[in-house]
């Protein structure tokens, strides 16, 4: 990943669940955002988040 597709952290702060409505937080290792009120994690590929729940991976 270049510089020019890293996350933008401040997008963090308009974002929310598609499911639940709830706060997402960043994990930064594996380039996703977690919704632990839906137990699903939304990758971001190429610096964008893909909020499709059909794309999420379940949490354990």
């Amino acid at each position: 990943m270049t510089d020019a597709t890293v996350f933008d952290r401040r997008m963090l702060e308009a974002l929310v669940c598609p499911v639940t409505q709830a706060v997402l937080t960043y994990d930064a290792e594996r380039q996703e955002l977690v919704s632990k009120a839906a137990h699903l994690a939304f990758p971001i590929r190429d610096g964008i988040p893909i909020m499709l729940v059909g794309e999420a991976r379940p949490l354990d």
